[in-house]
């Protein structure tokens, strides 16, 4: 162990692969996730508890802003707390379609078939309801509670749960990633401090053994990714006309100097 600025720091656990075991992964990681898709019917078929409670330690492990973690997940597996969610999303999903969203929001769902009824949020036998903490609460010195701002809480609960998405995936479950606006009423029917902010829902569960999905094109098509180097700023995966890079900003401009 050591110490800097008076925190302890520990060793890294790190595993070297070669090149050759490197390679084999992602490509049996790729595999793996070229097959998820977003599901919305779901058996009752009951969902082993050690599997969301591995897939949540997997999220937990997320980056984080500050490493505050500023994520909180609750798993509903009561039937009567689904059903009580499910009314209020359908209240709010309905009014969303019918009165809320704009035509070229309903235009780009319907290829999917989605509407206002969601009946999976009954049927799915787990349920993983995701808090995001705008900011802690703590003791101090004398024992009075005060706030602590929480860091980049958007991006670190977004990428937790990506990790959770993948983790679920991988171990042979389906998920849907629900997110009805206006989502007060997840706070309320779970009962939630008010420092928790709902951001996602998901339903989590074996597929319908029937079930069909929309065609899910992927991603090369929308444009190669970028590679960036010393030399040219960008250079794409397929070589093409060579990009202008943009102008840096002044803090930029500033940064560099000390490259």
């Amino acid at each position: 162990m050591s110490e800097r600025n008076g925190h302890t720091f520990i060793p890294l656990e790190f595993e070297h692969l070669s090149t050759e075991e490197q390679v084999s992964r992602a490509h049996e990681f790729e595999l793996r996730m070229r097959t998820r898709r977003t599901v919305r019917q779901f058996s009752p078929r009951q969902v082993p508890r050690e599997l969301i409670e591995t897939a949540l330690r997997i999220a937990s492990r997320a980056p984080s802003g500050a490493n505050q973690q500023p994520w909180r997940f609750v798993v509903i597996l009561d039937p009567e707390i689904k059903r009580k969610i499910r009314i209020a999303a359908e209240a709010e999903e309905r009014d969303n379609y019918e009165r809320r969203f704009p035509h070229e929001w309903l235009d780009a769902l319907a290829p999917l078939g989605t509407d206002w009824h969601k009946d999976f949020l009954d049927i799915a036998p787990c349920l993983i309801a995701v808090f995001r903490l705008d900011y802690g609460i703590v003791p101090d010195r004398e024992g009075n509670l005060q706030k602590i701002k929480h860091y980049y809480v958007q991006e670190s609960v977004g990428i937790a749960c990506g990790f959770l998405i993948a983790a679920l995936h991988w171990m042979g479950l389906a998920t849907l990633t629900h997110t009805p606006s206006p989502m007060g009423f997840l706070s309320q029917v779970l009962k939630r401090p008010a420092t928790r902010n709902r951001t996602f829902s998901f339903p989590s569960d074996f597929p319908r053994t029937t079930l069909r999905s929309p065609p899910s094109p992927r991603n090369l098509s929308a444009g190669p990714p970028f590679f960036w180097n010393d030399t040219t700023h960008a250079a794409l995966l397929s070589p093409t006309t060579p990009l202008t890079p943009l102008p840096l900003s002044k803090t930029m401009r500033r940064a560099t100097r000390h490259l």
